[in-house]
C-alpha cells in the first residue's frame, strides 16, 4: 500500500482530447495511462469547478455541501449571493483528514483554498485570491519563501475572455511556467506524504481557443495561427509534468484527474427573455440597452421565476412564504417547476431544431440538498449552450457571450489516471466518478473511509 500519493490536477481537460486526439503526442500522460489504470470521471451536476473540486476531495455532492456553483444564494431575497469560497466549505477534504493524521501535505491553486486554512503542511491558494497582496499561502511565511526564489504566485490569467489572443497566451504559458517551476521546488524541498497541483490554464485556453481548434465549432476559424494552439499547450503541459515525475519516486501513485471536460459552445440562451417571453418574469419597465437582471426594474409581485446566467442556469421560483412578494403559491409549487421543465426542454434553436436541454431537479439528483439550492438545474442542449442572465437582448438565443468570447462549454466528463505500485490490473475503467477520488486517495494511504463519504475506492 503506497504511502504517498502525488495529484495533479489539469482543470477542464477533457478525454476525448487526453485519452484519443492527441495521445500520441502526450507520452507522459500516456505512459501514465498504459502502465496505470484510467477512465472518464463523471463530474458533478453542475461540472462547474466550484464546487468540483471541492466535491472531488471531499467526496460530496454539490447538495451535500450546499455549493451549486461559485455563487450561492444566501437567503430568499432576490439579489444577495455569496462567492463560494474556503469559509464555506464546512466538510471534511482529503487534506483535512490527513492533516489531523499527522501526514504532511502541500495543496498548490486547488480551486476553493482560499483565504487559506491551517494544514499540517504548506499551502498555495488558488484563483479566487483578490490579488497578490492577499493572504494567499500557509503558513503566512511561505508568500515570503516563494518569494524569496524570485517569484510571486501567479494566480490566474487577467481575462481569459478577451478578442486579445496573443496576450493571453501569453499570460497563460506564463502562467503554468510559474506554477510547475515552483510545484518543481516544493516537490524538492518539502517534506510531503500528499501533493496536490491544479493547473487552470488548461481551462483558459480551451474557452479562449476552442474555435481555432475543431472543426466541429460553429465559428471555426480554419488555417488561423492559433490553429494548433490547444494542442501545443498539451504538448507543453505533459512535458512539464514528465520534468515533475522525475522527482517521484516508484513507491509514489501518481493520479492525473480534471473536474469536468469541454466542449465546444453554439450560443447562449437568454434565460430571462425566455421566462418573459412566456409570461413567468415580469418588468415595471424595459431597460434601454442590455443589462444584468439585477440591474432591471423587475415587478416581482407578477413574476413567478428568474434564472442565472453561467454555462449552466439556475431557475429560483418566486414562493408565497418563501421569498418577500411570492407569487406562486406553495400549492402550485411542482405544477409550475414542471411547466418551466417542459417548456425549457422544448427550446429549439434558430432552425427550428431541438437543441436537447436537461433540466432536473435538486431532490432528484441530490441525497440531500442543504442551504438553498436552486428550484431548477438546467443544461441547455445538454451544455452546448451557455445561459445568458442578462437581459435586453430582444431575442432568446445569442451568439454574443454577456460577459466576453468565449468558445467552449463544460461537459460532464473529466480525465482520470494513476499509476503506482498498488494496481494490480492496468487499463481501462468504466463507471468512474468525481467523488470517487476522496475515497481512493485514504485508501492508498491506508485510512479508513469515512462512512459519509459518497464515492468509492478505485483499483
Amino acid at each position: 500500500m503506497s504511502q504517498k500519493v502525488f495529484i495533479i490536477g489539469l482543470d477542464c481537460a477533457p478525454p476525448a482530447l487526453v485519452f484519443e486526439r492527441w495521445k500520441d503526442r502526450l507520452p507522459n500522460l500516456r505512459s501514465l495511462m498504459e502502465k496505470g489504470v484510467y477512465g472518464k470521471l463523471e463530474s458533478t451536476i453542475p461540472p462547474i469547478t466550484i464546487p468540483a473540486w471541492t466535491c472531488m476531495m471531499t467526496s460530496k455532492s454539490p447538495g451535500k455541501l450546499g455549493l451549486y456553483g461559485i455563487r450561492n444564494r444566501v437567503d430568499y431575497s432576490y439579489e444577495k449571493m455569496i462567492f463560494a469560497n474556503s469559509v464555506h466549505v464546512k466538510e471534511d477534504t482529503v487534506w483535512d483528514i490527513l492533516s489531523r493524521r499527522g501526514k504532511k501535505v502541500i495543496l498548490m491553486g486547488v480551486p476553493q483554498t482560499y483565504p487559506p486554512k491551517p494544514v499540517n503542511g504548506f499551502m498555495v491558494t488558488c484563483f479566487l485570491t483578490p490579488d497578490n497582496e492577499s493572504p494567499y499561502t500557509y503558513p503566512d511565511s511561505l508568500k515570503e519563501e516563494i518569494r524569496s526564489w524570485g517569484e510571486d504566485y501567479i494566480l490566474d490569467v487577467n481575462n481569459f475572455r478577451t478578442n486579445d489572443k496573443d496576450t493571453l497566451l501569453k499570460q497563460i504559458y506564463k502562467m503554468t511556467e510559474n506554477h510547475f517551476r515552483i510545484a518543481d521546488r516544493m516537490l524538492r524541498e518539502k517534506a510531503w506524504d500528499l501533493f496536490m497541483m491544479v493547473e487552470m490554464g488548461v481551462d483558459r485556453i480551451h474557452h479562449g481557443f476552442w474555435k481555432f481548434s475543431d472543426p466541429d465549432h460553429s465559428m471555426f476559424v480554419p488555417g488561423s495561427k492559433y490553429e494548433h494552439a490547444i494542442r501545443d499547450y498539451y504538448v507543453y503541459v505533459d512535458r512539464k509534468i514528465g520534468e515533475l515525475l522525475t522527482h517521484v519516486d516508484g513507491e509514489t501513485t501518481v493520479l492525473v484527474v480534471s473536474d469536468h471536460g469541454a466542449k465546444a459552445m453554439v450560443g447562449g440562451v437568454c434565460i430571462n427573455e425566455w421566462l418573459m417571453k412566456h409570461g413567468y418574469l415580469n418588468l415595471k419597465e424595459r431597460p434601454t440597452g442590455v443589462v444584468p437582471l439585477g440591474k432591471a426594474k423587475v415587478d416581482w409581485s407578477r413574476s413567478m421565476a428568474w434564472g442565472e446566467g453561467g454555462y449552466y442556469s439556475r431557475i429560483f421560483l418566486n414562493v408565497k412564504g418563501r421569498e418577500s412578494e411570492g407569487a406562486i403559491d406553495p400549492r402550485d409549487y411542482e405544477r409550475v417547476r414542471d411547466e418551466l421543465k417542459h417548456g425549457l426542454e422544448a427550446i429549439t434553436d434558430e432552425k427550428g431544431v431541438n437543441i436537447g436541454t436537461r433540466v432536473y431537479k435538486p431532490e432528484e439528483v441530490y441525497s440531500e440538498a442543504r442551504k438553498i439550492p436552486p428550484d431548477l438545474i438546467v443544461y441547455f442542449g445538454n451544455l452546448s449552450w451557455r445561459s445568458v442572465g442578462s437581459i435586453g437582448l430582444g431575442s432568446i438565443l445569442t451568439f454574443e457571450n454577456d460577459t466576453g468570447p468565449d468558445d467552449a462549454n463544460h461537459d460532464i466528463y473529466g480525465i482520470f489516471m494513476m499509476k503506482g505500485p498498488g494496481i494490480k490490473s492496468p487499463g481501462q475503467r468504466e463507471g468512474l466518478r468525481l467523488i470517487d477520488v476522496a475515497p481512493t486517495v485514504l485508501n492508498l494511504m491506508g485510512f479508513e473511509i469515512p462512512g459519509d463519504m459518497e464515492g468509492r475506492v478505485i483499483t
